[in-house]
């Protein structure tokens, strides 16, 4: 029986740090998961229209086993330009792989567009540099859910979308968490009572406790800006898991994405899934811990998608209503 972590957030893993930064006036942002040391990582991706910079580099066949963060933005591809700040400070603090001499951090990003997000879209240069320092600058355990971060301007089908987190201890030990932006082309609720597809899943009342969905599963509404999309993600955990092993276990945690969003993974969203491990827990057999640890992101992706959306905060100027403005 798995349970939450004591923050319900990604942090709960040891070693993982998240940071936030965001500009209101924009509604666009940055989030940044770090740690006190290099960590290993993998990615997979399952939507059509990926937005992403270093993601190669985590193939379990590339040379490069470690990284020193790992980069969310807005921005569309101009966010890109995030792990950029992000690698300067880093540098500057002496982290990232010594080549003749130099230090360079290892910085995989990937990006949601959020220009429709209701924001000032007038810049003539592009903030999201200056965000992801400042997100790298407020790294640590807790940081806000909702319209913050990487989810400050994101969007769903029919409601705000937002930055969502949750995590689970697993029985044999070892901890595993997410992190998500959700702002994809599907729709998270069912029906005229705001019930998220992810209810099975949640844990206590953590996006509302409204009980599982009644609506047939034809009941799609999608965006009506479809290109406008996309949920990309963390999930970590504390396992001494390979290159191998994290690229399945993004793999698996795919499926929270399809267990919150319907319809999901489609030919407009960028879905993507990083997976971490900060290797401090070791672990006696590494085919059932991966299983236990894909299953727990799966889960785990899933209510944070669902609790980006439920935390999501109404402002001025917003193309979409809150989950709590309209059902709350």
């Amino acid at each position: 029986m798995m349970r939450p972590g004591p923050r319900n957030l990604l942090t709960d893993v040891p070693g993982i740090l998240v940071g936030n930064a965001g500009d209101m006036d924009l509604r666009t942002g940055v989030t940044v998961v770090t740690s006190d040391a290099p960590f290993r990582a993998a990615v997979h991706v399952m939507g059509g229209a990926p937005g992403t910079r270093e993601t190669d580099l985590l193939a379990p066949e590339a040379a490069n086993d470690r990284v020193d963060a790992l980069v969310l933005s807005g921005g569309s591809a101009y966010g890109l330009d995030a792990a950029s700040g992000v690698m300067a400070d880093l540098r500057a603090a002496g982290r990232g792989v010594a080549v003749h001499g130099q230090v360079v951090p290892i910085v995989p990003a990937a990006i949601v567009f959020d220009l429709a997000g209701g924001g000032r879209q007038d810049w003539t240069d592009p903030p999201w540099r200056g965000l992801g320092r400042a997100a790298l600058a407020a790294a640590g355990d807790d940081f806000a859910l909702g319209t913050a971060g990487a989810g400050t301007g994101a969007t769903s089908a029919v409601l705000k979308g937002g930055l969502g987190s949750a995590s689970a201890v697993l029985p044999g030990g070892g901890t595993v968490g997410a992190v998500a932006v959700a702002n994809p082309v599907g729709t998270v609720t069912a029906g005229p009572e705001g019930r998220f597809w992810a209810a099975p899943w949640e844990e206590g009342d953590e996006f509302g406790g409204r009980g599982l969905p009644t609506a047939p599963a034809d009941w799609v509404p999608t965006k009506s800006e479809p290109r406008a999309a996309t949920v990309i993600a963390v999930v970590a955990t504390d396992l001494a898991l390979s290159k191998v092993q994290l690229k399945r276990m993004a793999m698996m945690a795919h499926d929270g994405i399809a267990r919150a969003v319907v319809p999901s993974h489609s030919p407009f969203d960028g879905d993507l899934v990083f997976a971490a491990s900060t290797g401090r827990r070791e672990v006696a057999d590494p085919d059932r811990a991966l299983i236990h640890a894909g299953h727990a992101a799966a889960t785990c992706l899933a209510r944070a998608i669902a609790r980006g959306v439920y935390e999501a905060k109404a402002l001025d100027g917003d193309p979409k209503p809150t989950w709590r403005g309209m059902f709350g």
